[in-house]
Order: structure tokens, then C-alpha cells, then sequence
């Protein structure tokens, strides 16, 4: 399937008329300028996923570094470990961005998808006026009626020998009739102030772009850029009883107490072992 800018014509754009369509001109307008992370803006109507777009087009050499790809629906749309999930058109933020962080040791770059959570809840908590917090690895939470949800996902894959390919989704104005399971939420659900997707995603990327250009400018470190200190105030599984679903059908269980510099979430067992768990080892994190 070949993505189609959205300035395109599409005479289904306005059939939702509480989902207006991207302004992919003014959201370039905004975003792209000189000296900048951002390099180019594309929004397409439809497509099967940005991650995988984005990743092709980065094996081929034909984006730079910043480049972003926001589609308005996915038809194919993944998180960890190949899940699927789906959403209607323009419902919310779905989109993709290359990062190549050169300068940065390799064994830094599993912070990433944790920055990315950090950029992402920051940004919409101005723009939204939505309180949300993280679920280690990858989730962002929001409150409906009094009970955490499930509102957002990062997704972030290599991208040849130097790049970074991360994607977001970020349900805006799903109605409850439109949830794909039942703990799964939305800022318009969760009370947001506002749902305008063209403000909340410039506020993201910005987010994005100072707390990517911190973490670049200490060469990797969270603890110098103060990410690891952010990522735990924010980090709605620390202090909470888990049990982390391993491949092999092992698991570990205990009280979540830190993130570790390497990004991992450490549990402290009752057999009084401290045992951190990596991001790429787990399978599902549920509460124990």
C-alpha cells in the first residue's frame, strides 16, 4: 500500500466531523526550521503501519535523521512482540520518527522508548491538561472513572546500522463504544481540555525534540540529563507488587522499587533478591 499525503483530496476526510483531518502544512510550518530535529513532516491518509514505512524508507537512505510520518489510521499497527491494535481514522496520534543518535554508546539506546514515554506524557499533560503516567516499558496510562487505562503505546525498532524508527499511539477521542478492550482508554474519555490532535502533536514533538537533545548532549546518561529521575517520578509501577512474564514460561515477582541506569525495571523477590528485568526479555508485566 503506498501512503498519500493527506493534503491530498479524499472525500471522506470531513465524514467524521468531530475528527477533522491534520493540517500537514501548518504542522511543517511549526516544526521544521533550521537548526531544528525535526527535518520533514508527512502525513498520509492511510497506511499499514509508520513504523514499518519509515524503517523501509531509512534501509533505503532516502530520509535524514528527523524525519516524522504521521498517518491518520493504521490498518496494520503494532506494539511489542507483534501486537495488533487498531483504531478508528483520525481518532488519534499515530506516527513514527527516525532518530540517529551517533554520538551516544549503543548500549544507551534502550533508553529510548522510555524518553519517548517521558516526551509523550509531558507534552500532552500541556497540551491535554490530561495527568498521565507510564507503565514500564512502553505504556502511557491515563484515569477514567477513577481506574488507570491503557491510552497510548511506544514502539521503538533499529533502523539499519545507525537509526532509530520510534512509533506512537496515542488514542485522542475514542468514545467508549469504541474501545478495543475494556480497560483500554482515551484523553477525551480521561477528561481532556482538548482534543485539537494539530496542538497535541506539535506539543509532543517538541517534548520529544528537548528531552532527545538532553539525552544526546550527555551522551546517553539519564542520570545526567535527569531522564531516570523524571521517568521514575512518573513511572506509575514503581512501589506496586508485579510479576514479570518471561520467555520459557519463567517469572518473577516482587515489588517494583527502581529503574536502573539500563532502563530496567528492578523487583525486589521475597527471597530479598534485588533482579532487574530488561524491556527486551519480558513478555507481559502484570500486577501481582
Amino acid at each position: 500500500m503506498t501512503p498519500r499525503d493527506a493534503s491530498d483530496g479524499n472525500s471522506s476526510r470531513w465524514s467524521d466531523l468531530d475528527r477533522p483531518p491534520l493540517n500537514a502544512a501548518a504542522l511543517r510550518r511549526a516544526l521544521v526550521r533550521e537548526g531544528g530535529l525535526w527535518s520533514e513532516v508527512e502525513v498520509v491518509q492511510r497506511t499499514g503501519s509508520t513504523n514499518s514505512d519509515l524503517a523501509a524508507r531509512a534501509a533505503e537512505g532516502a530520509v535524514a535523521e528527523g524525519a516524522v510520518l504521521v498517518a491518520e489510521e493504521q490498518t496494520a499497527a503494532r506494539g511489542r512482540l507483534d501486537r495488533q491494535w487498531t483504531a478508528p481514522p483520525r481518532s488519534g496520534l499515530f506516527f513514527s520518527v527516525l532518530l540517529r543518535p551517533a554520538e551516544v554508546p549503543v548500549a544507551r539506546w534502550g533508553w529510548l522508548p522510555l524518553l519517548t514515554g517521558v516526551a509523550v506524557a509531558t507534552g500532552l499533560s500541556r497540551t491535554a491538561g490530561v495527568d498521565t503516567a507510564l507503565k514500564w516499558p512502553n505504556d502511557l496510562l491515563v484515569t477514567v472513572g477513577g481506574e488507570e487505562r491503557k491510552a497510548g503505546g511506544i514502539l521503538a525498532e533499529r533502523a539499519g546500522a545507525d537509526g532509530v524508527v520510534i512509533g506512537v499511539g496515542v488514542n485522542v477521542t475514542l468514545r467508549a463504544e469504541e474501545l478495543p478492550v475494556p480497560h483500554a482508554g482515551s484523553l477525551a474519555l480521561a477528561g481532556a481540555v482538548s482534543t485539537d490532535r494539530d496542538p497535541l502533536l506539535r506539543g509532543v514533538l517538541r517534548s520529544l525534540a528537548d528531552w532527545y537533545g538532553r539525552w544526546r548532549a550527555a551522551d546517553g546518561d539519564p542520570a545526567a540529563c535527569g531522564l531516570q529521575e523524571t521517568y521514575a517520578a512518573g513511572c506509575a509501577t514503581l512501589g506496586r507488587r508485579v510479576r514479570a512474564e518471561l520467555p520459557g514460561d519463567r517469572s518473577v515477582t516482587g515489588e517494583a522499587v527502581a529503574v536502573d541506569g539500563d532502563g530496567r525495571l528492578v523487583l525486589a523477590t521475597e527471597d530479598g533478591v534485588q533482579e532487574p528485568v530488561g524491556a527486551g526479555d519480558i513478555v507481559h508485566l502484570r500486577p501481582a
